[in-house]
C-alpha cells in the first residue's frame, strides 16, 4: 500500500503559534472521524524576518511589461527620427 506525505509550512507571529497549533489539532482531529491519518507530527522552528521584502511573481511581471512599453516606445521614436532624416 502506499501512501501520500502533505506537508504544510505555516509562519505566524510568535504569540499566535499556541492557538494556530490548537486549531490545526483540532482540525486533524476532524479529519481522523472521516479519513484514516496515519503519524505526523507538527513542528515549531523560530524563524528571523530578514527586513527585506520580496518581490511577488506579479510585481516582476509588471515591471517586466514597463521595461518592454519603455523599450517599444523608445524604438518609435528612433524609428521616426531616421524616417525625418530620410525624407
Amino acid at each position: 500500500m502506499q501512501y501520500q506525505k502533505l506537508t504544510l509550512e505555516i509562519v505566524v507571529f510568535p504569540e499566535d503559534a499556541e492557538a494556530v497549533i490548537a486549531a490545526l489539532n483540532s482540525a486533524i482531529d476532524r479529519i481522523e472521524e472521516t479519513r484514516p491519518v496515519f503519524g505526523g507530527e507538527i513542528e515549531t522552528a523560530p524563524i528571523e524576518h530578514s527586513g527585506t521584502r520580496r518581490k511577488s511573481a506579479l510585481r516582476h511581471a509588471v515591471d517586466a511589461g514597463k521595461t518592454a512599453a519603455s523599450a517599444v516606445s523608445s524604438a518609435a521614436q528612433k524609428v521616426a527620427g531616421a524616417y525625418k532624416k530620410v525624407i
